[in-house]
């Protein structure tokens, strides 16, 4: 078994960098062809928010995110991101650029794919 700072590290090369800093790995599913990577966002309070009295309020709906292959299997993020209230109750989340615009793809896969194949991402035969 894999101590915990080799996996953390494997991870890093895994992920889309965006989610190595702010998001835990929580739980990984393989399924058929598929490989599910489930990602909460941290419990860090949101800088542009230090000034405010928030506390956390669960998470909102999950989000799905394309990702390149792994092995020959799909590979699925689906990431929650945290919501903060403040005390009128009024939300409060960190705003993310996780996918590319237009796409359920992570901006380095969506870029791969019209690259490598010239289509848009969404009618790329091997998406």
């Amino acid at each position: 078994m894999l101590e915990q700072g080799m996996l953390s590290e494997l991870v890093k090369y895994v992920l889309p960098s965006e989610l190595i800093d702010y998001f835990e790995l929580v739980d990984i599913k393989k399924e058929g062809d598929i490989v599910h990577f489930h990602l909460d966002e941290l419990p860090v309070i949101p800088s542009e928010y230090a000034h405010l009295n928030l506390s956390g309020n669960g998470f909102y709906a999950s989000s799905t995110i394309k990702d390149f292959p792994l092995r020959d299997k799909k590979v699925l993020l689906h990431v929650r991101r945290r919501r903060w209230v403040d005390e009128s109750g009024k939300s409060y989340s960190r705003s993310w650029d996780l996918v590319a615009e237009g796409t359920r793809y992570s901006k380095e896969f969506a870029y791969f794919l019209k690259e490598a194949f010239g289509y848009p991402p969404d009618t790329c035969p091997i998406s």
